[in-house]
């Protein structure tokens, strides 16, 4: 409902904007340019979904070498100490944390439409233990707000959308994805677990969240230290170095097992295809309308007041342009993926506000949009925290995104 709301929005305001500057500026050429506009996005949409199929294609058939390597096993082995403690309500060894830990690990490697599948088997397996029907539980709220805190540690899509753009280096937001992915995951933890009254302060869970942000914390005084060709250098190797490790552990561990890999790569592949192909209509849809929206002057009116208002404060207005992918992502996925592909057309893959607006794509999640789908798939009228907890994940987020886009690329 949502992207219908910003689909009209789009259109509307476009026309009304470039009315204005047809009958009062004498602009003759606004309404050729706001059609020529939806045929070059229609087109940019097609080629981009596209590339995109390679790539979804690829991720996904390596994602189900990892399955038959046995990932799930050792990831719930090795998270169960730790999960335990926030979520009291699931019984150990219940088979829900099956389908919960591979949603996470395909958000993990950026894979939106791949995870949903797995976030709705996850939820009717938590409604199965909900008491209150009606009423979304402890479990299910943190589920969610995990979920939509988006910690990413393979940003694959952004990563994919920003080779077609033209980046000289797709995998240089690689790092400060996630960095920033991990605050906003642990400010949605911490907040859900306050509202829960959940204690972390156990051996446990100490151990790892402390350990987490130490090593974390450390990463950042470190870049810190570095000029700037230091840090792009050190980010691209550990970017693309952790990149090919993750397939090759994942072919060990399948190998180990004797799976059959060449099979399982053709199997997880054959359904990045049919993602990538119910892509594209959407992908399509939601660019036209940008490129209107863009065309028309309706997005630098924005931006103009944006610029305006922080200017009164004195901050740096370099980040402006990237703060509408952050400001759609919580209602549409699409709609932020087609503001920050929109973003690296007009001022370039590479430049700060391109990147920038790469990371806030890859460090939030689509927070109503989640909430809706899931809730509403088991039928949850009373969601009570989870859209607080996840707005406010998603606010520590974008705040550290724009951190780290100044302390990686300014």
């Amino acid at each position: 409902m949502a992207l219908h709301y910003l689909f009209v929005i789009f259109f509307f305001s476009a026309f009304l904007v470039a009315l204005y500057r047809l009958l009062f500026l004498q602009d003759i050429t606004i309404f050729p340019a706001l059609v020529e506009s939806t045929f070059e996005s229609a087109k940019t949409g097609f080629e981009i979904s596209l590339f995109l199929t390679g790539v979804l294609c690829l991720w996904l058939g390596i994602m189900k070498i990892g399955e038959r390597g046995g990932v799930v096993d050792y990831m719930a082995k090795a998270t169960a100490p730790f999960f335990k403690h926030i979520f009291p309500e699931i019984p150990k060894g219940h088979p829900v944390f099956g389908p919960m830990l591979m949603n996470f690990s395909a958000n993990m490697l950026g894979l939106d439409n791949a995870a949903t599948p797995l976030g709705l088997k996850t939820m009717e397996g938590l409604q199965e233990l909900n008491q209150e029907k009606s009423t979304a539980s402890n479990a299910q709220i943190m589920f969610l707000v995990l979920n939509t805190s988006g910690l990413t540690v393979i940003p694959v899509s952004v990563m994919v959308y920003r080779s077609q753009m033209g980046a000289a280096d797709p995998t240089d937001i690689f790092l400060p994805i996630l960095l920033a992915t991990f605050f906003s995951t642990l400010v949605g933890l911490l907040v859900t677990a306050a509202y829960q009254r959940l204690n972390l302060f156990k051996k446990q869970p100490l151990m790892v969240l402390g350990g987490a942000t130490l090593f974390v914390i450390a990463m950042i005084v470190l870049f810190t230290k570095l000029d700037q060709s230091q840090v792009s250098m050190i980010s691209s190797v550990v970017s693309n170095f952790l990149l090919f490790g993750i397939i090759i552990l994942f072919l060990l561990m399948a190998v180990r097992k004797k799976a059959n890999v060449y099979d399982a790569f053709i199997e997880g592949a054959k359904g990045g295809f049919d993602v990538a192909i119910k892509i594209i209509p959407y992908l399509i849809a939601i660019l036209v309308a940008i490129g209107v929206f863009r065309t028309s002057g309706v997005m630098d009116y924005l931006l103009l007041s944006l610029e305006w208002m922080l200017g009164l404060f004195g901050f740096d207005l370099s980040f402006i342009p990237a703060l509408p992918t952050a400001l759609i992502k919580p209602l549409s996925g699409s709609g932020a993926r087609g503001l920050m592909i929109e973003t690296m057309s007009t001022y370039g893959a590479d430049s700060f506000a391109g990147r920038l607006a790469s990371i806030m794509q890859g460090s939030t999640e689509t927070t109503f949009y989640v909430l809706a789908v899931y809730f509403g798939s088991v039928n949850i009228r009373k969601t009570r925290y989870a859209l607080t907890c996840g707005l406010i994940a998603d606010a520590a987020g974008i705040i550290a995104a724009i951190f780290l886009a100044y302390l990686f690329f300014f």
